[in-house]
């Protein structure tokens, strides 16, 4: 696809008409053309020059977006808030000058009599030719509308320009027209008639519609800029420079230099420059920029960093991994530029009407023209009829119903993390009757964990040393688990031999003379005796969905230890909430049946599907696809199959995979609950969608015939041009304004809000492991030096498990707790 941006478009019906030419271009397989970003998007084959050409000869401007021009690092991409609007708010200033001398001496003197110079004041003639050397003045001004509307019509394609050049020079011409009659009274000498003919002239309807125009269009230009305030403050978390380390010396780069593979330096208060690898050092990052998440994230040698987060404490040296346009923050911005350029569905209405209406409005005004001067009204009369008919129709509320509601959709969600690729992606979201999740990664981790321990005549932390020794060399997801909870404790392993792995069963190894075995109860039970308690344990815990792993040494069963991909804590809340939402969830898993509907039932899913391998996923999305529309989530690689089938695929977890092809939305904090939000702001932004087109439609089909004096002949009701000038003007910003009310939409529930807030209560929290401590006066040490920080709240030290639990009330850097405690004697392992 190739995106362009488009100059000159005044209106939905310019748009109508560049998008048209466009197509008909040989090659063009899609053009989709944005009034609210000047932006056209291309697919196809056709070469770049002859889509520029087509949009030439359809009397607009082209060039094609590169990557140095699409994705400015200016705080307003491709908005009206430019040197346009500058030339905009200039044009107004310099209009109401002259307008305002005007309306003193049409309304103010010739109305109400205003004093004026007696010069002017005696002489009608005068004053008629001071108004029209006014008007001229505001036309000249505001010539752009002349010249933009002539084009229009020359090419076969009036636009709003054109209503608005055609109503005010009908004005002017008109207004000429009896100045030259006054000169004609004034030779035959009918003073009457001369001070009479100041009361139809419509200088002053020239000059206003004009200047209320350019109103309109100076607070429409404003609205639209705040309706891409999220892309702009993405695109401004993007760092200018980086501290690169060459041969042991720092040099600072700009960020286009960075290449993969390039050690640089972070200190504390810097923004990350690229995707990296963290090579050395320890600090906390602040990653709220791209997820949301206000809690700092540990990083140490080994973690990923991602460019705009910025690094609080320590000093972090990093190696780049991706850069320039491939960086997560990068694919982010693309992601809701792109979302924003793209049409919806729903916009395919507004797109067919706008491509007649300016034809149409033009052939009601000269109805309207005709009809009332064959009733017998005088010229001036039906003149100002038509003039209001041209200036009150407005195709510019229509072209921009759905695309501002779109990007201030697509920007509320990039503020929450849920990025939708296409605007397409956004209006269908809110459809779905079928929620589908995986389990592993979506509602569950996807990390096994250590959940119970249950020893056979000795301690928890001796079956946890066999099994950390038995483990250590193993590559299973489920020792990994093992290793982890035993670290956690401050074990260490014994040195090994003979370590044999039994696929499908468990694994052996000696230990200080001694065999040890671990697995499952069949190959355990052809080593030990397993105890019937112990069995009657293990077959609860895997009617849990638990995996009981269970250890012997020699023929001795020393015990049982559970390990589980632990669901999420927001998952079972997430479900409640989609099925409040009249939405239907199914849980769909490769597992086996048993660990499937223990999960199922533990979250409250409405049908659990289970045992079905990658490739059989997409056949069972096809098969509920029949009944509605489905959404599937999943982690987005194993998933592609089942992801791409589904109406909807929404990729959770992704981090800073960004970039999955088979999702249509993407979930960046890793959270569930942020599917119904991604519902919910779906549904608002299509209920959005609807108020703008209602009032669009609305406001043409009652000011219309109301322009038209449709209800003179009842009511005596008619509408000055100037009136209608000025209902014009203000249509287009009550439809960007009603859309930018979406940035105050609700998109998550109180208890999804209030629970966030216990979660990141909770990790106000940190993990210290210590080695040094023998007893329970080492624990009243290091519990009153930590208790001593004004950071820490409560410091709960356990000696046996190496341990001190810190509760914290303020940040503080780890470097700072670990040297408080290494400051009594005592090592610090690790903080977490």
């Amino acid at each position: 696809m190739k995106r362009y941006n488009v100059t000159g478009m005044s209106c939905a019906a310019c748009s109508a008409r560049v998008e048209k030419a466009v197509a008909s271009v040989e090659g063009v397989t899609l053009c989709s053309v944005n009034l609210l970003t000047n932006s056209m998007n291309v697919e196809g084959t056709a070469e770049a020059s002859a889509v520029i050409a087509a949009v030439t000869d359809a009397g607009y401007g082209a060039s094609l977006q590169t990557e140095g021009n699409d994705r400015p690092t200016s705080a307003k991409p491709n908005t009206p808030e430019d040197k346009d609007t500058s030339a905009l708010k200039g044009r107004l200033f310099s209009s109401l000058a002259f307008l305002a001398i005007l309306m003193y001496v049409s309304m103010g003197h010739v109305m109400w009599g205003f004093p004026l110079p007696s010069a002017l004041a005696e002489n009608p003639l005068a004053i008629a030719l001071l108004q029209m050397l006014l008007a001229a003045i505001v036309m000249i001004i505001n010539q752009k509308f002349f010249i933009n509307g002539t084009k229009g019509v020359l090419h076969g394609a009036p636009n709003m320009d054109t209503l608005v050049a055609m109503g005010s020079g009908a004005s002017f011409a008109y207004s000429t027209y009896v100045l030259f009659a006054m000169t004609a009274s004034q030779i035959a000498g009918d003073t009457e008639a001369v001070i009479h003919g100041l009361h139809d002239l419509y200088f002053e309807s020239a000059a206003m519609i004009l200047t209320l125009i350019t109103v309109g269009k100076t607070l429409e230009a404003r609205a639209k800029g705040k309706t891409t305030d999220a892309l702009a403050s993405l695109m401004n978390l993007a760092p200018k420079t980086a501290t690169l380390l060459k041969d042991g010396a720092e040099t600072v780069v700009p960020i286009e230099n960075v290449r993969k593979g390039d050690l640089f330096l972070v200190r504390p208060g810097e923004q990350i420059p690229v995707d990296a690898v963290v090579t050395e050092g320890h600090s906390a990052v602040n990653e709220s920029a791209l997820t949301g998440e206000s809690i700092p994230v540990d990083k140490t040698a080994g973690d990923s960093v991602s460019s705009g987060t910025l690094n609080e404490s320590g000093v972090l040296i990093c190696e780049a991994t991706r850069v320039g346009e491939d960086t997560t923050l990068s694919q982010i911005i693309r992601m809701v530029s792109d979302a924003s350029a793209t049409k919806a569905p729903i916009a395919k209405i507004a797109d067919k009407v706008s491509g007649i209406f300016v034809p149409t409005v033009i052939g009601i005004a000269i109805l309207t023209l005709s009809i009332w001067l064959i009733a017998g009204e005088t010229i001036g009369f039906a003149l100002a009829r038509a003039i209001s008919v041209l200036v009150i129709s407005c195709p510019c509320a229509l072209g921009l119903a759905t695309p501002v509601a779109i990007m201030v959709g697509t920007g509320k969600g990039a503020k929450n993390g849920i990025l939708f690729k296409t605007a397409t992606s956004l209006e269908e979201t809110g459809r779905v009757k079928t929620v589908v999740l995986d389990k592993t990664g979506t509602i569950t981790s996807g990390k096994p964990t250590v959940v119970s321990v249950h020893p056979e005549a000795i301690t928890e932390n001796e079956l946890l040393s066999y099994a950390y020794t038995l483990e250590k060399n193993s590559e299973h997801p489920l020792a990994k688990a093992i290793l982890a909870k035993a670290e956690e404790c401050g074990l260490k392993a014994e040195p090994v031999t003979d370590f044999e792995i039994f696929p499908g069963g468990g694994l052996s190894a000696c230990a200080q003379g001694e065999m040890l075995f671990g697995g499952n109860l069949k190959f355990i039970e052809k080593q030990a005796t397993v105890s019937d308690s112990l069995k009657t344990k293990a077959e609860m815990l895997a009617e849990e969905g638990k995996t009981p792993l269970f250890f012997a040494k020699g023929e001795q069963i020393l015990g049982m230890i559970a390990v589980a991909d632990v669901i999420k804590e927001d998952s079972p809340a997430a479900i409640r909430e989609l099925q409040k939402m009249g939405i239907r969830v199914v849980m769909l898993t490769g597992d086996n049946e048993r660990t499937a509907a223990a999960i199922g039932k533990e979250v409250g899913v409405d049908e659990v599907i289970a045992g079905v391998l990658p490739d059989g996923k997409e056949a069972v999305i096809r098969g509920l696809c029949e009944k509605g529309k489905v959404a599937m989530v999943g982690d987005g690689i194993n998933d592609a199959p089942a992801l791409t089938r589904a109406d909807i695929g929404i990729a959770i977890g992704a981090g800073t995979d960004i970039a999955i092809d088979a999702a249509d939305v993407v979930l960046m904090k890793s959270r569930l609950s942020d599917v119904p939000a991604a519902i919910r702001l779906s549904r608002a932004t299509l209920r959005n969608i609807h108020e703008n087109l209602f009032w669009a439609f609305f406001y043409n089909i009652i000011g219309i015939p109301l322009a038209a004096g449709a209800w003179y002949p009842l009511f005596k009701i008619k509408l000055s041009p100037m009136f209608g000038a000025a209902a014009m003007s203000l249509s287009s910003f009550c439809v960007v304004s009603n859309a930018l009310r979406l940035n105050f939409a609700k998109i998550h529930s109180k208890k999804q809000k209030q629970n966030h807030i216990q979660t990141e209560e909770k990790n106000m929290e940190k993990t210290m492991k210590i080695k040094g401590m023998m007893c329970k006066h080492c624990e009243a040490r290091v519990k009153a030096c930590l208790e001593a920080l004004p950071e820490v709240s409560e410091a709960v030290v356990n000696h046996k498990k190496n341990s001190a639990v810190v509760t914290l009330n303020a940040e503080i850097a780890d470097e700072v707790l670990a040297k408080t405690v290494s400051d009594q004697g005592y090592e610090v392992l690790s903080v977490k």
